[in-house]
């Protein structure tokens, strides 16, 4: 029977064991460690999550701006009428004046005396008439009885037709007297504000060259734009009648406070500029509308289908551009080009790049970009719009 060992020997020997075997523990549950790392290392995280909702189909009134100038309606250079010396002025320059209001005076002392020229020699012409009937009556009653050649009853008689001729030219002669008498009195062709005078009385005016004054009517005024080709029918835009509501927005004004309509579209495009000329109109009556001022005008063209309308939350820029992401049916990410129209209850219109049946991302845009998975989830619907469910 061997000798039993020492009593401290015992005591290293089941210390060493113990040591050993916590060793091997510590050594396999580090390894166990090891392969759950490894294990969560090689495991993928979850989708992102977004939040989608479809977008809202519903009739929306469009517009469009643009920039312009306020034209008179009518615009008129006063000239005159005949040659001769300035005598009056009757008006205050700049003010309003009414059609047929007398504005000049020429000097009508040499057209008077050739008027009462005229109507001497009319008086000459029908006494001279007067003769050459009486004279003819007198052949008629000779050549009754064979008392006048066939040659002499002629000759009274184109005696008559030529006094009767000369009478006429002697009216119409004097009646354009007349006329140039009463040009020398120059009157308003229009209603409108009159500008300054442009020759002062005592100087000699020339017919038809020589600008007096000039007047533009105030009410109503015209307003001159030029649009895209894109607003005409065909062009991917609505169609424009000439009667759409109009309104504008002067210099240092927040709203389009001016009401008009369209009165005027083009019918060809300019095709240096391709864009095509539109005109509208405005009542006037306090003249605060000036011609010459520039504005802002607003077209509205009224809803004739459904638009294709977004959150503005989903609307994004990249550089120029304007886009949206989709999520299709395999929850892949898409780029969406996408051009707008105008704001309404803070959703934006889409005039192209969207159909309306699409998943639009509206939030947790963010966490997503083109080619990505994603997880998305429907948004509450907006007020006046139904529940839409998911693919």
């Amino acid at each position: 029977m061997p000798n039993p060992l020492p009593p401290i020997a015992a005591l290293v020997e089941t210390a060493r064991s113990k040591v050993a075997g916590f060793l091997a523990l510590s050594l396999l549950a580090a390894a166990l460690a090891g392969c759950g790392a490894n294990a969560q290392e090689n495991q993928a995280p979850p989708p992102p999550e977004v939040t989608v909702a479809r977008p809202v189909l519903k009739p929306v009134e469009q517009f469009s701006e643009h920039t312009g100038r306020f034209v008179p309606f009518r615009s008129v250079d006063v000239r005159p009428r005949v040659s001769g010396y300035l005598q009056n002025v009757h008006f205050t320059e700049g003010q309003f004046v009414r059609q047929g209001q007398l504005l000049f005076t020429i000097d009508p002392q040499p057209f008077r005396a050739a008027t009462d020229q005229r109507r001497a020699e009319l008086a000459q012409a029908d006494a001279r008439l007067a003769l050459s009937e009486s004279q003819f009556k007198r052949a008629e009653s000779l050549r009754a009885v064979g008392a006048i050649s066939e040659e002499e009853f002629d000759n009274r008689r184109q005696a008559v037709a030529t006094a009767r001729a000369a009478r006429d030219a002697a009216r119409a002669a004097l009646r354009a007297d007349d006329l140039d008498l009463g040009y020398t009195r120059v009157y308003a062709p229009i209603s409108g504000r009159v500008s300054d005078t442009r020759v002062d009385p005592g100087n000699l005016v020339q017919l038809g060259e020589t600008v007096l004054t000039s007047i533009v009517a105030v009410d109503p005024i015209h307003f001159e734009f030029s649009a895209a080709e894109s607003l005409l029918q065909g062009s991917g835009g609505p169609a424009l009648t000439g009667r759409e509501a109009v309104s504008v927005k002067l210099e240092g004004e927040t709203d389009f406070a001016h009401p008009g309509r369209l009165d005027f579209v083009d019918n060809a495009i300019d095709p240096a500029t391709g864009t095509i000329k539109g005109r509208a109109v405005f009542a006037n009556p306090d003249g605060r509308l000036v011609a010459g001022q520039y504005g802002r005008l607003r077209v509205l063209t009224p809803a004739t289908a459904n638009s294709v309308l977004v959150p503005e939350t989903a609307v994004n820029s990249d550089q120029s551009r304007k886009y949206v992401l989709v999520v299709n049916a395999k929850n892949t990410v898409e780029y969406r080009p996408v051009t707008l129209g105008r704001a309404v209850d803070g959703m934006r219109v889409v005039t192209s790049g969207l159909k309306g049946d699409e998943r639009v991302i509206v939030n947790g845009i963010q966490r997503a970009f083109p080619g990505s998975v994603v997880k998305a989830s429907f948004a509450p619907a907006r007020a006046g719009q139904a529940p839409t469910k998911g693919r």
